[in-house]
């Protein structure tokens, strides 16, 4: 379940006109806060991911599926997004299963080296091109007043060097 301050940091992006990943990525900060407090483990920081995006789904977050995604991701994906319209009990029996399991992991998975890890192996898959276009995306919709302050920050650090 959810924390409420997610659920509304979520709606919050929503209001705001955010992307569905902004929105999820709510859910996946919170999964991977889990992870590192000790709430319960992971296998890999993807398995984390994975989880905090299931957790949006079902909370009505319309996250896309990626083209790439096997068969077995899509449906649990669809599974996910019709949980989000019925609100049937959770099953104790498997709830608790599924806690036990997560918590038989390590906790090595959220650590900042595997999420750069994971970072990078995602990023490397992506053409220069969708790069380039998500940046150009990025400069737009920061604003004048922030691309000055990023501007003034990137001649900062080259001056450092």
């Amino acid at each position: 379940m959810p924390e409420k301050k997610t659920r509304a940091a979520a709606e919050k992006d929503k209001k705001q006109g955010k992307s569905a990943s902004t929105q999820a990525g709510e859910y996946v900060h919170e999964e991977i806060e889990h992870v590192r407090k000790g709430k319960h483990g992971a296998k890999s920081a993807k398995q984390a991911i994975a989880i905090g995006l299931s957790k949006a789904r079902r909370a009505g977050v319309k996250a896309p599926v990626k083209k790439t995604a096997s068969k077995s991701t899509r449906k649990k994906a669809a599974s996910d997004e019709a949980a989000s319209h019925t609100h049937k009990k959770t099953s104790a029996t498997r709830s608790k299963a599924t806690s036990k399991a997560l918590k038989k992991e390590g906790h090595s998975a959220a650590s900042k080296t595997a999420l750069s890890r994971q970072g990078k192996k995602s990023a490397a898959k992506r053409t220069a091109s969708s790069k380039s276009s998500a940046a150009k995306k990025a400069a737009k919709t920061k604003g004048a007043a922030g691309r000055s302050s990023a501007a003034k920050k990137a001649a900062k650090t080259r001056a450092e060097k």
